[in-house]
């Protein structure tokens, strides 16, 4: 169960335990109910109301004085959800005045998109303390990525030249911002050049600077990337694209702690650490005679592997969690994804690495904003190895309850008498068997005409039971006289 605390308030005792069951059913969060006006007496848990959720159906003029009492004691960052019928509309009781609405009778997916929403709002009220850690946050439990952070625990407060190595959109930048930071240089700058971007007759100026008219189009004097990086930290990334030439004055540079811009004869103290990245295997350049072998070894004093995303699958969640954050601390957007577009992603190869779902989860952003995406709403190469036209479709034409939706957008109907085979990808089996009774009811009930009596004895239990499961999922109650 979610180990959120949600308030409802709400006089109206049918709704409210109507209210209760659906945010109990999807296991949202532990639910504490109460009317207008009796919610001051209750004690506020640690931290706050994880959401509030309104019945805010009839006196309008009520519900937003309940919504403005809420927010001069807890704060105007509690998010405030209102539950209300479809028919009615109110701009006051709509977003940005709070949360979300939902809507009643609930659908799965609007009410799941509204306790989304819930969720949105109250992180981007705590992103302001996390997020300026977000840019050196190395994301995720696998082995592999536990082994890195050992590593720059390790070597990040000496002064000893790191070589990154791994596949492009591996996170290479990432780790050289945590060097960076966790060294005793991190008060000074960290200055990253791209060796691949940089055209090669323009390298030598732009790592070690220029003097007025040292060629044409040198108009005025200018720093370079070592005199920007004095006192702290530079990130030479792509280094296996470095020219020959430029290898070799790079070399001296190491050596000797010492440079000269272009155009001049002043020699300038090199008070920097180097730190290098590349995807290629130097080694095998060194080899075949396009790196330089006396600087790959100086450069290569402590190397760092990063693993390709494909070999740390169960990272993926994390990833998507801590991209998903950026982009609304961001102000880009926001969006959530089901267990089942996540177990697709995790099967997919992730050739272009984190960088990769980076952009997928911007697009998804774009494509579906603040919205749920399922895992037949990814892009075709995402679930390209899964079987999508079995999964079941939702059937949003039917006023039904949020538990019929629920039904019609997860369940599959099959022969109760087959062996169940478990998805490549697992199942929830709470939800499963949940599903299962809730569509052994429906049948049992349309058997018999709708007749409670009936059904139960059909199903072998009481017909009270009977009663109080039709009333958890929803479905309609037909007394007949046998």
């Amino acid at each position: 169960m979610s180990d959120k605390s949600v308030l409802l308030i709400d006089s109206d005792t049918q709704r409210q335990y109507d209210l209760v069951q659906l945010l109990e059913f999807i296991d949202f969060g532990t639910v504490i109910a109460t009317g207008y006006g009796d919610w001051g007496e209750l004690d506020k848990p640690e931290g706050g109301w994880d959401a509030v959720v309104i019945g805010g159906a009839g006196d309008e003029q009520q519900t937003l004085a309940e919504i403005e009492q809420i927010k001069d004691r807890h704060g105007h960052k509690t998010p405030i959800l209102v539950a209300r019928p479809r028919k009615e509309e109110s701009k006051a009781l709509s977003p940005p005045a709070v949360a979300g609405v939902i809507e009643l009778p609930a659908k799965y997916r609007q009410f799941q998109h509204a306790l989304h929403q819930a969720d949105i709002y109250q992180r981007s009220g705590n992103a302001s303390s996390s997020v300026k850690t977000l840019f050196r946050s190395l994301v995720g439990n696998s082995r592999g990525i536990r082994e890195i952070r050992r590593l720059i625990d390790q070597v990040a407060d000496s002064e000893a030249n790191v070589m990154i190595l791994g596949e492009s959109g591996t996170g290479k930048e990432v780790v050289a911002r945590n060097l960076h930071y966790h060294s005793s240089r991190r008060d000074q700058a960290f200055v990253p050049v791209n060796c691949g971007a940089i055209p090669p007759d323009l390298l030598e100026s732009e790592l070690f600077g220029h003097e007025k008219g040292a060629f044409t189009g040198a108009i005025s004097s200018r720093q370079g990337r070592f005199e920007m990086a004095n006192g702290g930290t530079l990130f030479l990334d792509e280094i296996g694209d470095m020219p020959l030439s430029m290898q070799v004055k790079l070399l001296r540079v190491i050596q000797e702690r010492m440079f000269e811009r272009v155009g001049s004869n002043k020699s300038i103290k090199a008070n920097v650490r180097i730190i290098a990245a590349t995807h290629r295997d130097l080694e095998k350049e060194v080899d075949e005679g396009r790196f330089r072998e006396d600087l790959f070894y100086r450069l290569n004093v402590f190397p760092i592997e990063m693993p390709p995303l494909r070999e740390r699958t169960e990272d993926i969640s994390l990833l998507i969690e801590e991209l998903i954050t950026r982009m609304e601390y961001e102000k880009r957007g926001s969006v959530r994804l089901t267990q089942n577009a996540i177990a697709a992603l995790c099967q997919y190869k992730w050739l272009g690495n984190v960088r990769e779902l980076s952009n997928l989860i911007e697009r998804l952003i774009i494509m579906f904003p603040s919205g749920v995406v399922d895992m037949r709403d990814l892009p075709e190469k995402y679930r390209r190895d899964i079987a999508v036209a079995d999964l079941p479709q939702a059937d949003d034409s039917q006023d039904a309850g949020l538990d019929n939706s629920m039904e019609a957008d997860v369940f599959q109907e099959q022969d109760i008498n087959a062996p169940l085979r478990i998805p490549a990808d697992g199942l929830d089996l709470k939800e499963h068997l949940t599903n299962l009774e809730s569509s052994l009811i429906r049948q049992a009930l349309e058997d018999v005409d709708g007749v409670v009596a009936h059904a139960a004895k059909r199903l072998n239990m009481r017909r009270t039971t009977l009663v109080e499961k039709m009333r958890k999922y929803g479905l309609q109650r037909v007394d007949k006289v046998s």
